[in-house]
């Protein structure tokens, strides 16, 4: 299973894809940021993060998309941002059939860690960890996108679908396994 977190924002949207096979821990495929200016007019920037989020989405092919759950702040302007750029995650996602889950940063951190109330530096630390890195990736922004997809693939829907992976891989050992130490028909 192949899924990419997006951290939505404008001047930094974080982007992690990371790939879940049977049998294996999560390993990291790539992280990044796509980057806009913030002298530049919104729609430009959305359309930048459009653009972006579409050479991400060609190039890795995900399953899955995870989202950063959009939640009040004290800044509108900030919040607004972020939602806009969320929005344009959800459309690129839905223009190429792929499912979309939200989580909050409280779920993140939780999945994560172990508890919702982590700090970046521990996520970022704990992302590292998991995937065998390291350091976490940079920007902070990229970490926490890569933590998103891991978040997702470890409580999301992944979760049957990486079972229904396991228990066939062990189906085929099975079969495998038997079909090596059958009797020869006519042999003495």
């Amino acid at each position: 299973m192949r899924v990419i977190g997006v951290d939505p924002g404008l001047t930094r949207c974080g982007l992690g894809v990371v790939e879940l096979t049977a049998g294996s821990r999560p390993s990291l495929v790539e992280a990044g940021v796509v980057r806009t200016p913030a002298a530049e007019d919104v729609p430009r920037r959305l359309l930048a993060i459009e653009q972006g989020l579409e050479e991400w989405m060609a190039r890795h092919q995900p399953q899955a998309m995870a989202v950063e759950r959009v939640f009040a702040q004290q800044n509108l302007h900030t919040v607004t941002g972020t939602a806009q750029a969320a929005g344009v995650a959800m459309l690129v996602a839905a223009r190429h059939d792929v499912p979309v889950v939200t989580y909050t940063p409280t779920e993140v951190k939780a999945a994560i860690t172990g508890t919702g109330g982590a700090g970046k530096a521990q996520v970022g630390a704990m992302v590292a960890r998991i995937l065998r890195l390291e350091g976490p990736p940079r920007p902070v922004d990229a970490a926490d996108a890569v933590a998103l997809a891991i978040c997702h693939l470890w409580r999301g829907g992944a979760s049957n679908r990486y079972a229904a992976l396991a228990a066939e891989a062990a189906r085929a050992a099975r079969v495998a396994s038997a079909t090596s130490k059958a009797p020869v028909k006519g042999a003495a």
